[in-house]
C-alpha cells in the first residue's frame, strides 16, 4: 500500500492546474483573485526542496501571469499539512527563497515574482500554530521603533479543513474528484468520522464515477479510504460501498482483497513458514522480511496490471519488479497512483 497515503490523495488531487485553480480562487483574497490568469495556470517543478525536508512536504507549485500584465508573473505554492507544524512560516519562507533563487539564475530580470504559500490543513482540531514569520520573532524587538521593518514579511494562507463542514466542502466550486479529496484527508486522521459521513457524500462519488477518469479517480480514493480505516472497520466499509454499484464492488475488491489481504498477510505468513523451516532465529527473520517483499512485489504486479490494462508486464518490467530494493517498492507504490505510465511509475 502507500507509504504516503496523505501525500498521494493530495498530489492525485491538486497536481492538474484546472483543480488547484479551482481550489485556489476559492482560498485567495477576491482582489488578488480576480487579477490572476487561471486558464494560464501552469504546474512548475517542485524539485528545488532541501533534501533535509524531502520527508516533510508534499508541495505543489505553479506560475500564472496577471489577467492585466502578461510579463506580470506570481507562483502559488499549494501544501497540505496533516499537522499543524510551529515552524511553518519558516518553511515558507525557505520554500519562497529556494524559488526565488532558482527562477533568478534561469531568468534573470528586473523583479522577482511573489511568491503566496497556501496551506491546506487537515490537522486535528483548529490551525493554532503561527500564521505569518512575525508571529515567530521576538514581539519584544519587533516593538522597538523601525525595528519591523528590517525584518522579513511574510504570512501564510490557511485552509483549515478541521473547520469546514460537509456542506461547506461541497458547495466549492471544485470537480467531484478533488472534493471528495478534501472530505478524505479532513476526515483521514480519524477514519470513524469517514464511515459515519460516508452516505452524505454518496452522489458525489456517484459523480466522480461518471468522469473521464473516473475510475482511476476512484481507485485512489478507494486505495485512500482502505489505507486509512482500520481492518476491524472494513466489514463496514464494505457495506457502505455496496451502494455505490458492481463497478465500485471490483475496484473494492482488487484494493482491499488483494492488496490488503494477499499483500500483507501472505507476506507474514510466508515470512513465518520460511523462518520456521530455518529452524533458527536469523532464518525466520530473513524468510520473514523476503516474504514481506514478496508480498509487496504481488500487490505492485497487480495494481499495474490494473492501472494500465496490461495481460502481464514485458520482461524488462518484471525483471526490475522482482530486482527493487524495498525503498524502490515504496516509491513504485506511491507513484502508481498518479502515474500515466509504466515508464514514469520506475523512473528513478
Amino acid at each position: 500500500m502507500t507509504p504516503r497515503p496523505h501525500d498521494a490523495l493530495f498530489k492525485s488531487a491538486f497536481a492538474t492546474p484546472a483543480h488547484a485553480a479551482a481550489l485556489l480562487r476559492a482560498v485567495l483574497p477576491a482582489a488578488l483573485r480576480d487579477a490572476v490568469a487561471w486558464d494560464r495556470l501552469t504546474a512548475e517543478p517542485a524539485s528545488f526542496v532541501d533534501v533535509a525536508l524531502a520527508d516533510h512536504h508534499g508541495d505543489l507549485l505553479f506560475s500564472a501571469p496577471l489577467q492585466t500584465h502578461e510579463t506580470a508573473r506570481l507562483f502559488t505554492l499549494l501544501e497540505h499539512q496533516s499537522t499543524a507544524d510551529p515552524a511553518m512560516p519558516l518553511r515558507g519562507l525557505r520554500y519562497q527563497l529556494r524559488i526565488w533563487e532558482r527562477d533568478h539564475k534561469e531568468q534573470p530580470a528586473p523583479w522577482l515574482p511573489p511568491i503566496f504559500v497556501v496551506v491546506i490543513s487537515h490537522a486535528d482540531g483548529r490551525w493554532a500554530a503561527p500564521r505569518s514569520l512575525d508571529d515567530m520573532l521576538d514581539p519584544r524587538v519587533l516593538a522597538l521603533p523601525g525595528a519591523a521593518e528590517l525584518v522579513p514579511r511574510f504570512s501564510l494562507i490557511i485552509e483549515d479543513l478541521a473547520q469546514r463542514s460537509d456542506d461547506e466542502l461541497q458547495a466549492q466550486s471544485l470537480a467531484a474528484f478533488p472534493k471528495l479529496a478534501l472530505w478524505l484527508l479532513r476526515d483521514g486522521s480519524k477514519p470513524a468520522q469517514i464511515l459515519r459521513s460516508f452516505d452524505a457524500w454518496i452522489s458525489t462519488m456517484l459523480e466522480a464515477q461518471r468522469a473521464p477518469t473516473g475510475r482511476d479517480d476512484f481507485h485512489t480514493l478507494l486505495n485512500y479510504m482502505f489505507h486509512v480505516i482500520h481492518c476491524t472497520q472494513h466489514d463496514e466499509l464494505h457495506a457502505k460501498l455496496d451502494q455505490l454499484g458492481r463497478h465500485t464492488k471490483e475496484i473494492e475488491m482488487t484494493i482491499a482483497d488483494y492488496l490488503q489481504e494477499k499483500g500483507r498477510t501472505e507476506g507474514r505468513e510466508k515470512g513465518r513458514t520460511e523462518g520456521r523451516e530455518e529452524g533458527r532465529i536469523e532464518g525466520r527473520e530473513e524468510g520473514r522480511e523476503k516474504g514481506r517483499i514478496e508480498g509487496r512485489i504481488a500487490a505492485l504486479r497487480h495494481q499495474l496490471l490494473l492501472k494500465f490494462k496490461l495481460p502481464a508486464l514485458d520482461p524488462g518490467d518484471e525483471t526490475r519488479l522482482l530486482a527493487a530494493t524495498p525503498e524502490a517498492l515504496d516509491r513504485y507504490l506511491e507513484r502508481v497512483l498518479m502515474a500515466h505510465s509504466l515508464a514514469e511509475v520506475f523512473e528513478d
